[in-house]
């Protein structure tokens, strides 16, 4: 589109470029929960319905349901109801604690210690004691399968433009993440240097800092209209990519590009 001028791509990284429940469910079941686990739901740690948005994934902390979200994730169909139940009150505690984050409830964590705490949730609810069975859960959180386009998209793009991660992951999850992903930028950026969680604006003035870029010659790449909310409302220019996992627009939003995978958004960038 010949009127979207772009000095660089920014993209967000759980959910958009990984499969953040694929992963989260292998850690699930090398935990191996005993049969009969009891529901989120049921009461205890993480009961309440609160939204997913795990380290930045498919809701907004606070906003929206995560059922749907764990359900549909590659991989699902076979992980087993005691999984997706894990998984679920994983993606509750994460949500609910970013958010008493962003509201001043309690002070920054980076995410790779909430993710700790997750686990140690899970292993509660899941009946699991051993301390190396729960680190290797929290673990689990940075060994995230990218999406089968992302590698291949990413080399594609960085042909026409610097690219920017920008992650509510913390540095050491966000290395291992991209790492472990074969995750490859120009610069990557992690909440943690402004000690929030997106969609917080200092997360995204980060990218507007380290580019050197006004904010509308910077484009936010996400599978999440929540995160894209959030770049816009900076000023930033937006594209939404189609994820399983992903919070879809609403026909309230007007974001600059839509595309269903990044070899559409590459070509919608004129890159070939």
């Amino acid at each position: 589109m010949a009127e979207l001028k772009i000095d660089a791509v920014v993209f967000d990284v759980l959910g958009t470029l990984v499969d953040e429940p694929a992963g989260l469910r292998a850690g699930l079941r090398a935990l191996a929960p005993p049969s009969g686990t009891p529901s989120p739901g049921a009461g205890g740690p993480g009961a309440g319905g609160l939204g997913a948005g795990g380290l930045g994934g498919g809701a907004a902390p606070g906003t929206a349901g995560a059922a749907g979200r764990a359900g549909k994730a590659d991989g699902a169909e076979s992980a087993g109801p005691g999984t997706e139940r894990l998984l679920l009150l994983w993606q509750r505690h994460i949500e609910r604690e970013q958010r008493r984050v962003l509201d001043g409830d309690r002070p920054y964590l980076p995410s790779d210690l909430l993710d700790r705490e997750a686990a140690g949730v899970v292993a509660e609810a899941a009946g699991v004691e051993d301390p190396a069975a729960v680190e290797a859960l929290a673990r689990s959180a940075r060994r995230l399968p990218p999406w089968p386009d992302t590698v291949a998209g990413l080399a594609r793009i960085s042909g026409g433009f610097p690219l920017i991660g920008l992650s509510n992951a913390s540095r050491t999850a966000l290395l291992q993440l991209n790492a472990h992903a074969g995750l490859r930028w120009h610069q990557a950026l992690s909440a943690e240097d402004a000690r929030t969680y997106k969609p917080d604006p200092a997360v995204y003035r980060l990218a507007v800092t380290g580019s050197g870029a006004p904010p509308e010659r910077l484009l936010m790449v996400a599978a999440h209209a929540w995160d894209l909310r959030g770049a816009q409302a900076l000023g930033l220019r937006t594209a939404y990519v189609a994820r399983p996992v992903g919070d879809p627009p609403t026909a309230a939003d007007r974001f600059d590009l839509h595309a269903r995978d990044l070899t559409d958004l590459a070509e919608q960038l004129g890159l070939s």
